[in-house]
């Protein structure tokens, strides 16, 4: 039976299937669709010709805008039709033309999007993928499944993150950037294919990390891409005598306990494949 929290406003065009349940304060708008297995949270919004279906739940203070399509099948020639799902946290904007899938019957059969994230126009996010919390996706990203990107990662217009690949939190990835290895956290990633362009310095500044904690992570930065193997400098400084704590040991982490058969995204001196 359909719930309707009797504060939701729902535009008489609109097409909201019986089973679906409308939190508190919710509005849907002129043409949108809602399907039977949607949950919207309190105070979501949805602009005119949205459509949120499959088995997805938006959480509380999340906007929908017009032509979104949140909640499609996977675009998997794998999947077996069975029910999968979209989780999506709260105050999260998805812009005009916005495609996030659920998951697929063979790759766990659920996508999570997390909180205040933002998917500017005709952006997509394929099917069992995982998004952190406070990441932007600019116009015309394309993410393809199976794909993690942490936290406050930016994603600039028209960048293509390959399947499975991951994006450390807090990496920028420049526009028309094709992405087809991992990405360390703090990295700033330029070109197609791909490749570090350095280290997303005006990021770590604006989050708020010291002078002395920026300057331990390119030093990290320095010595991992430094002569010899990847994994072999990583491992070195996490077993040194000098302790790495915060970002810069974070990077360490990432690249020695990434669960991933991707390579690495490596300097633009080494960008035709790592050594790890």
């Amino acid at each position: 039976m359909t719930r309707i929290s009797s504060s939701a406003k729902i535009d008489r065009t609109a097409i909201v299937e019986d089973g679906a349940v409308i939190g508190e304060h919710a509005a849907i708008g002129a043409f949108c669709y809602v399907g039977a297995n949607v949950v919207l949270g309190d105070n979501v919004k949805l602009h005119h010709h949205a459509v949120v279906e499959g088995i997805t739940r938006l959480g509380d203070g999340c906007a929908v805008f017009p032509m979104a399509v949140i909640g499609g099948a996977p675009q998997s020639i794998r999947h077996d039709g069975s029910d999968t799902r979209l989780e999506i946290g709260a105050n999260c904007i998805f812009r005009e033309g916005v495609t996030v899938n659920t998951g697929s019957s063979h790759g766990g059969g659920e996508t999570i999007v997390g909180h205040d994230n933002l998917f500017l126009a005709n952006s997509h996010v394929g099917h069992d993928c995982r998004i952190g919390n406070h990441v932007i996706l600019s116009n015309n990203v394309m993410i393809g499944g199976h794909a993690v990107v942490h936290d406050r990662a930016i994603l600039s217009g028209g960048a293509a993150i390959h399947q499975f690949v991951q994006i450390g939190r807090q990496a920028f990835i420049g526009g028309l950037a094709g992405v087809v290895n991992d990405v360390i956290p703090y990295a700033m990633v330029v070109d197609n294919p791909a490749f570090m362009g350095g280290l997303n310095v005006v990021g770590m500044q604006r989050a708020g990390m010291s002078k002395g904690e920026v300057h331990a992570v390119r030093r990290a930065y320095q010595a991992i891409f430094s002569a010899g193997t990847v994994l072999d400098n990583a491992r070195a400084l996490r077993s040194g005598p000098d302790a790495l704590e915060g970002a810069a040991r974070e990077i360490i982490d990432f690249i020695l306990d990434r669960d991933s058969e991707r390579a690495l995204t490596t300097p633009g001196s080494r960008r035709r494949g790592s050594q790890a």
